[in-house]
């Protein structure tokens, strides 16, 4: 049987990449099948990048709202805070010495982000690394940006298991690769550090605001990125329905009302969750207890090798 892991971190509300390129595909697979599946919220990675820690907490129940609200069913998948896991950072500097510090100056994440000026950034890829192998996971639902980082993985697991003994499952990387190159409002990749995201759970107002700041280059451009976005989201017959809005204001409109009908059940079930906190709070305290009973396996397996106990 399959061991998956995937998650999201908790710097703001999920924008409709994650939901289109994460959620939706873990969802279908927690759903309609028997396979493990450990859901993270990734609340220390947060600490990377988030100017006030005070709003990780708040960040985190609107992460667990959005799994809830796009349908995931909780009692066949284990969602809990990598905060509430302390068996993480016990792993995390387990791993931190048996990695080359020239080779981790390599990661992307690193290179691309040294203006953070902070050292969690530049060990993000190791804690990463104790979130995978601390549930002997084999496979990783990642974005493109984060391939580079399950390889880094792969390799430390295989260095220990080479030194000590086959005590580290090799994960793999899985893709859904139809949703990786979803446009944001400005032309890049959509992110949350970029600011350029669409972000179904916001009100209507600030959904609007969000597609009528899409930048737009050339009048007509059937090619341009309102039309990818919605041949993303829609099915055939309504793109092509909607590849006949000509001007960009009228397709911005159409693209707008599209995703409010679409996302409609989700938008107030992630209210309903939002307002029932309690609800949240039992699911990740539930979460959490599964989590660690099985963190606590792995990490006597590792203190046994390492000849702690």
């Amino acid at each position: 049987m399959s061991i998956i892991l995937t998650g999201i971190q908790s710097t703001g509300i999920p924008h409709i990449g994650n939901i289109l390129g994460v959620m939706l595909p873990i969802i279908e697979i927690v759903n309609n099948s028997l396979e493990s599946v450990f859901i993270l919220i990734a609340d220390l990675h947060s600490l990377t990048s988030l100017k006030q820690s005070y709003n990780i907490k708040d960040y985190s129940y609107k992460i667990a709202s959005a799994w809830l609200a796009c349908g995931l069913k909780i009692y066949k998948a284990i969602l809990y805070r990598q905060s509430d896991i302390t068996q993480v950072t016990e792993l995390f500097w387990y791993l931190n010495c048996f990695f080359p510090y020239r080779r981790l100056k390599l990661s992307h994440s690193f290179k691309d982000k040294k203006k953070m000026n902070n050292t969690g950034m530049f060990t993000y890829p190791i804690l990463m690394a104790a979130d995978i192998l601390l549930f002997d996971s084999n496979k990783v639902y990642v974005g493109k940006d984060q391939l580079q980082h399950i390889e880094i993985t792969r390799k430390i697991a295989k260095k220990i298991n080479n030194l000590i003994k086959n005590i580290l499952i090799i994960p793999e990387a899985k893709i859904k690769k139809d949703s990786m190159s979803i446009p944001g409002i400005d032309g890049y990749k959509m992110s949350k550090s970029r600011k350029n995201t669409i972000n179904i759970f916001y009100s209507k107002k600030e959904i609007k605001k969000q597609i009528m700041s899409i930048h737009t280059t050339s009048y007509n451009d059937k090619n341009h990125m309102i039309y990818k976005i919605y041949k993303i989201l829609s099915k055939k017959n309504d793109f092509l329905s909607f590849k006949k809005k000509t001007a960009y204001k009228k397709a911005k409109i159409e693209l707008y009302k599209y995703i409010i009908n679409r996302f409609s059940y989700e938008r107030k079930k992630y209210k309903f969750y939002l307002k029932n906190k309690k609800i949240i709070k039992s699911i990740l305290y539930k979460g959490t207890k599964k989590a660690s009973k099985i963190a606590n396996i792995t990490i006597k397996r590792i203190r046994n090798a390492l000849k702690f106990n």
